[in-house]
């Protein structure tokens, strides 16, 4: 694989790497003149190639520049990415707000969805190349026995809930008997049921809402719900919204929601390098916003349509770090019992084997020590 562009480099808008070799001295042997040439021959053909060189230290001189991503648009490798506009995909929306994606040779298309399950659901139907995705969606996929491959995570988040303030709830055990807007198919769902567990309820002790993300605030603001299970930044739109009309409900620690790169493991079969490069791009932006932190929240915030500060105060919710753990592993195997359990999976479904299901390679070859599963 090509070596990467340092992400200090990247930073100061250069990289160490440098032109291979000097430019070679023309001599009447190197042009390929016939011996005896006149003279005046020799000038026009000088003439002709004193532009040409000029050209070329310029075309060199701009690679110095911009390092080793200074190939052509016609070189860069070119994917398409289903990305949930959210600040979970933090590093996805700097690698490419920033160009990192083209310092490591790429040419991605972004197109932005509401949901990871929007997202995954788009790179099986293929639409896309690569999808940012939590778990949710990969272990239906998975007990569905579609060919995904799960290359690596890249963020983790607590999910959290917001009641209406008229609705009374204080405490998790107040859910009972109230409306509760969730996002079947995604974290939100599984956040849901381990929250009602943790309080000692059933989803039959309260009435469950399914609503997409952006349909939860106008919900709850009409009063049609009493309280909304989501991920950030829809929380705090919520809270800014309706401001004392709406309280946060402690829930710390119930359920943290990864959120993840998934391609199709034909794609990645065929794109090896691509899939590699999307990776290492990820963690040059991870290094990247951990130096320039400031500037991060307002790339993001500008890049999901939130003020900077709305999103400044809760940035430290997200832990950004391109990785294969076992903890990943915990969350996924820990979902798909939760589908056993409850059943929300496809029929006949069995826990999935992981370690078909994520890949290793890819990350191993940008990083190994980011690569620490057991099983490897």
């Amino acid at each position: 694989m090509p070596a990467r562009a340092d992400p200090q480099a990247i930073a100061q808008g250069r990289t160490r790497e440098s032109v291979a070799e000097p430019f070679r001295a023309v001599s009447a042997v190197t042009l390929g003149l016939p011996p005896g040439a006149a003279r005046g021959e020799i000038v026009m053909h000088w003439n002709t190639v004193r532009p040409i060189a000029a050209i070329a230290g310029y075309a060199a001189l701009c690679c110095l520049a911009i390092g080793p991503g200074c190939a052509s648009a016609a070189e860069l490798l070119k994917a398409r990415l289903a990305q949930n506009l959210g600040p979970i995909s933090g590093l996805a929306i700097v690698a490419k707000s920033k160009g990192i994606f083209e310092k490591n040779g790429l040419d991605i298309t972004v197109s932005n969805f509401t949901s990871g399950k929007q997202c995954l659901d788009t790179v099986i139907g293929g639409g896309a190349d690569i999808a940012t995705t939590a778990e949710a969606p990969v272990t239906a996929s998975a007990m569905a026995n579609q060919p995904i491959a799960f290359v690596a995570g890249m963020e983790y988040s607590d999910l959290k809930t917001v009641v209406a303030a008229k609705a009374g709830v204080k405490t998790k055990a107040d859910l009972r008997g109230k409306r509760i807007g969730f996002t079947a198919g995604t974290g939100s769902e599984v956040y849901t049921a381990t929250l009602l567990k943790s309080a000692g309820l059933t989803p039959k002790d309260v009435t469950l809402v399914n609503l997409r993300p952006q349909e939860m605030l106008p919900a709850l603001a009409a009063g049609s719900i009493d309280a909304i299970d989501t991920w950030e930044p829809h929380i705090a739109n919520a809270k800014k919204a309706l401001g004392e009309a709406v309280a946060e409900l402690d829930t710390t620690g119930t359920y943290s929601e990864t959120f993840n790169i998934v391609v199709m493991r034909t794609y990645l079969d065929a794109n090896p390098a691509v899939v590699e490069k999307f990776i290492a791009a990820l963690i040059d932006a991870e290094v990247w916003m951990k130096a320039h932190q400031d500037e991060a929240i307002t790339v993001v915030a500008d890049a999901v349509g939130m003020k900077r500060d709305d999103l400044a105060p809760i940035w430290a919710d997200y832990v950004y770090r391109v990785r294969l753990d076992d903890r990943l592993i915990e969350i996924l195997k820990t979902h798909s019992a939760w589908r056993l359990e409850s059943g929300n999976h496809p029929p006949g479904a069995a826990m999935p084997d992981f370690s078909k299901v994520v890949v290793a390679e890819p990350l191993k070859k940008v990083d190994p020590a980011r690569v620490t599963l057991s099983w490897k």
